[in-house]
């Protein structure tokens, strides 16, 4: 039985940077927020954080959107995370799970959320990661633990694992999501449903996909990808001299 849109219960956002792409996806009523980071921000061109952060809120005021600090050090990171807090109702403050060094930022986002600073914790890969990053987001404000499914995937790693922990220990702390993050095909997302996470975040190219998710059959693909390749070999002029080889036989 194939999935539709309309079945789906996770919730969809969309990660990138480009202000564009972001108000023209922002325009889809199945889309319900938007993750950017430094690596996206840099794609986008973008110089001036704050006033290109102010100006997207403003131009999606109804929608989630993570915004991620980008310094090393942990006490500007502290002060970077509660200035990006400011920026919108609906903000979330990403934090990867430690510096570049390896310090891990667990207690700093226990303070933060404990502040009422709305948490993205990011970048996280394994089971203890899951563990430690829901202890620090429970009971504070509401937060997000986002799981690099995706990257793993690329290293043949199992993500199901984290994914699963992840999924079990938020349905025992209500203030913590789940987001499937590094979504590489349309099938993540049907995963990411059926193991319960409660957001998948994807690039525009792959959500646009989603409004076909059931219209087409195996066996229709299947007669599509024939007509393709005759097609394609018709207009490519290709030829092979049969009457040739059969004389020479």
């Amino acid at each position: 039985m194939s999935v539709k849109l309309s079945d789906l219960k996770v919730k969809l956002f969309t990660d990138g940077a480009d202000k564009a792409q972001i108000v023209e996806m922002a325009k889809q009523p199945h889309i319900a927020g938007f993750t950017t980071n430094p690596s996206l921000l840099r794609k986008a061109g973008v110089t001036d954080y704050e006033s290109y952060a102010r100006d997207l809120v403003a131009a999606v005021p109804d929608r989630h959107i993570s915004f991620e600090v980008f310094s090393d050090d942990i006490p500007e990171i502290r002060a970077q995370a509660r200035v990006i807090a400011t920026w919108g109702e609906h903000v979330h403050v990403k934090l990867p799970v430690s510096t570049t060094r390896g310090e891990t930022l667990y207690e700093l986002v226990r303070d933060l959320v404990q502040d009422g600073v709305k948490v993205n914790l990011t970048a996280i890969f394994d089971v203890p990661q899951v563990d430690e990053g829901v202890k620090a987001l429970a009971g504070g404000a509401p937060s997000i633990i986002s799981v690099f499914a995706g990257r793993l995937a690329d290293l043949g790693i199992d993500y199901k694992p984290a994914i699963s922990r992840a999924v079990e220990l938020s349905r025992a702390t209500p203030n913590v999501e789940v987001i499937w993050a590094s979504t590489r095909e349309v099938w993540n997302v049907i995963e990411a449903d059926e193991m319960g996470c409660h957001i998948i975040t994807a690039p525009a190219d792959v959500l646009k996909k989603l409004p076909a998710m059931g219209s087409r059959t195996a066996a229709e693909l299947s007669l599509d990808a024939v007509k393709a390749f005759r097609t394609d070999a018709l207009a490519a002029g290709l030829t092979l001299d049969l009457k040739g080889r059969a004389a020479a036989e």
